[in-house]
């Protein structure tokens, strides 16, 4: 899957107005129908888009409308960061900043809950992993994230399991404006500070300098993927610079 924000990476392509319609529409069914073909007909019905134009733009039904939803949040977040002024913040604050904007995006808990559940399934849980990713980059590229090495990597991936922990447990909060969600966010947080301080300490140490200099030289020719088209591969590796 190619990164949706190829052609400008601070800002999120614009949603396809009849795929904004179905969505508008199937929201409301998939309470009691989940991300089904039978919310999916529902909405054909309601928004008055044709048939044959909805299949042809969302080939697998609910689906596509559910990738939709999640890519619609993470526009609104980049929009929220975008508006916001970070500059006093510190950069994990930052982070907890847009992690509680992807949190308010969500419309319809429901909706979400639903969504988790069919991107739990064996069929589908490679796509929502790339959900996933693709929150954490979008998070990452708002906050102008500068880098081209396999920090690139790690800061999505890490900031991936961040924000996926932070869903499943905002689903079960019930604390009045979601206070133990944003306590939680920042434990979060902590624990993911705690391991870059564990992991400067080990690249200063003087015992582990073999290992972690020879671990830094393997890594050098990772870089991260190129913004411009075509984008085949998640990376790719080249000599030393």
């Amino acid at each position: 899957m190619t990164n949706p924000y190829i052609d400008d990476p601070k800002s999120p392509p614009a949603e396809d107005p009849q795929i904004g319609a179905l969505l508008d529409a199937i929201l409301p069914h998939v309470a009691f129908d989940g991300w089904s073909d039978t919310a999916f007909q529902a909405a054909i019905r309601d928004s008055g888009v044709p048939g044959a134009e909805a299949r042809a733009l969302c080939p697998r039904g609910a689906i596509d409308l559910a990738v939709a939803q999640h890519d619609r949040g993470d526009a609104k977040m980049m929009a929220v960061i975008r508006a916001a002024d970070l500059g006093e913040m510190r950069y994990r604050d930052r982070v907890a900043f847009a992690l509680r904007a992807r949190i308010e995006a969500i419309p319809d808990q429901e909706a979400l809950r639903r969504a988790t559940t069919l991107f739990a399934l064996p069929t589908h849980a490679a796509e929502g992993a790339r959900l996933l990713w693709r929150t954490a980059d979008s998070i990452w590229t708002a906050l102008g994230d500068a880098s081209d090495d396999v920090n690139w990597y790690t800061k999505r991936a890490t900031l991936s399991g961040v924000w996926a922990s932070v869903v499943l447990y905002w689903l079960g909060d019930d604390s009045l404006d979601h206070q133990a969600t944003w306590s939680f966010i920042d434990r979060r947080i902590d624990d993911v500070m705690r391991i870059e301080k564990a992991k400067a300490h080990a690249n200063n140490s003087v015992l582990l300098k073999p290992v972690t200099g020879a671990l830094s030289f393997l890594l050098s020719g990772v870089h991260a993927p190129s913004r411009k088209p075509p984008m085949d591969l998640p990376g790719h590796w080249s000599p030393r610079r």
